[in-house]
């Protein structure tokens, strides 16, 4: 494991401001683990707005990159241990949830990443260690510095740590495959998606409805229930399952 390594003292006169200041032999406890390559931690905490020739690193967006690619793995191989009978739209609904920005940039708050973020001095005067996209980028650029320093092991570690409670809230509120569904196409389109029954069988009082739910770009999916209810929601789980192959 590395030795303890204060910044680089050229680091303290590239313009940058007093959130870069604290030892990285700080945030090694943080993070559990100890960079045989520091600057590799370095360069993930470095923001775009700091003069790299300065600084004599280059900014965390090759990292943030490789971090992102990273944490989806991890959580991914999470997921299929913990719901072994999930289906994939299930786990795709799930893993979209635990990756996206917001939650990343909640990690980056818990653990406290905004004081080792290394700002330009214009960045820093519009409070940008707080923004959740630096945030953010940070904590996956961290991610991959902790893969390339020391392989899948430690940055697993980190993730399974600091995600387990966002993990655990979101096994406890389960949302219905209709709201999930209308979740996943927010994003793209402004219409929600459109059910309609095409189908009745059975007797009165045992019907079966068919329904067919439409969102925009994608061809109709269909569901079967004992109630129409029951049938939107079969409806929408097969349409979650046909966007997480796509």
């Amino acid at each position: 494991m590395a030795h303890r390594h204060p910044l680089r003292p050229h680091l303290q006169h590239a313009g940058l401001t007093a959130v870069a200041q604290p030892a990285l032999a700080e945030l090694y406890d943080l993070l559990d683990h100890r960079f045989e390559r520091p600057g590799l931690l370095e360069e993930a905490l470095t923001h775009p707005s700091v003069d790299s020739k300065r600084a004599g690193t280059r900014s965390y967006q090759r990292l943030e990159f490789l971090g992102d690619r990273v944490l989806g793995l991890v959580v991914s191989n999470y997921l299929l241990r913990q719901h072994p009978d999930a289906s994939e739209g299930d786990l795709a609904v799930r893993l979209n949830a635990l990756v996206r920005r917001e939650a990343v940039a909640d990690v980056a708050r818990q653990i406290g990443l905004s004081r080792f973020i290394r700002l330009g001095r214009s960045e820093a005067r519009q409070g940008g260690e707080e923004k959740p996209a630096i945030l953010a980028d940070v904590c996956e650029a961290v991610i991959g510095a902790l893969f390339l320093d020391g392989g899948l092991e430690p940055a697993t570690a980190f993730v399974e740590k600091n995600w387990r409670s966002i993990i655990d809230a979101s096994d406890q509120v389960q949302k219905d495959p209709k709201t999930r569904l209308q979740e996943a196409v927010q994003p793209s389109t402004q219409a929600p998606p459109q059910y309609e029954v095409v189908g009745r069988c059975g007797p009165d009082h045992a019907p079966m409805f068919t329904v067919e739910v439409m969102v925009c770009g994608q061809k109709p999916a269909r569901g079967q229930g004992k109630s129409r209810r029951e049938a939107e929601q079969a409806a929408a789980q097969a349409m979650l399952r046909t966007l997480a192959a796509d």
